[in-house]
């Protein structure tokens, strides 16, 4: 049974961010709020949860995993990023925009597009994700909680401990969040390449 905390969403209770952030490093799966809807989320290196992230979304290999990044610098670490594509990307976080780029050695080999070498990164601007991400102080591993043939991702806390709850471990509810999934942008082969249009505004991509 998963485990439900309810935190304000302008000021997040500290000590249940905490508790949440160890969780997470021993290997927790949580369903979390960001500004464009609910994510499934867990440690960066964890093969359990990635597994699980996969039979609950019914994912493939080819599924491109996302690092919910606190800050740039964080980002920076994880992906290749040339100065154009830096200057772009930049300008638009934080926000609700997901950016597929070359990994770094730094990502786990299990998290790569297996032909591409990339992963996906992005910056939320979402108060109690960035104060979850402060606290973990590691990108959190993450996908758009959109469950198999359903057309749109779960936005209600209470509905995701209902349908999720043993599955996922934690439901993390700070009421109110996006209802869309992030744009998606493909920089890794060069050129801009809008892959999914979604809560970001794209027309500064076209």
């Amino acid at each position: 049974m998963a485990k439900y905390f309810d935190v304000h969403p302008e000021n997040p209770q500290r000590r249940t961010i905490n508790n949440v952030a160890d969780s997470i490093r021993s290997d927790a799966l949580i369903a979390y709020p960001t500004d464009s809807c609910y994510a499934l989320g867990t440690r960066l290196g964890s093969r359990d949860g990635i597994d699980r992230i996969r039979s609950i979304r019914d994912l493939d290999d080819r599924h491109h995993f996302t690092l919910m990044c606190q800050n740039f610098a964080q980002l920076g670490q994880f992906v290749q990023i040339d100065n154009d594509v830096f200057r772009t990307v930049k300008a638009a976080t934080p926000g609700s925009y997901t950016f597929i780029l070359p990994a770094t050695k730094e990502v786990p080999k299990q998290l790569l597009h297996p032909k591409k070498k990339t992963v996906g990164v992005r910056i939320p601007d979402h108060t109690v994700t960035q104060a979850l991400l402060e606290e973990l102080g590691e990108p959190l591993l993450s996908s758009t909680l959109l469950l198999p043939d359903e057309e749109e991702p779960l936005t209600q806390g209470w509905e995701i401990k209902e349908r999720l709850d043993h599955v996922v471990d934690i439901v993390l509810d700070s009421g109110d969040c996006g209802t869309e999934p992030t744009t998606v942008i493909d920089f890794s082969n060069g050129d801009l390449e809008i892959v999914r249009r979604g809560a970001g505004d794209v027309s500064r991509f076209e």
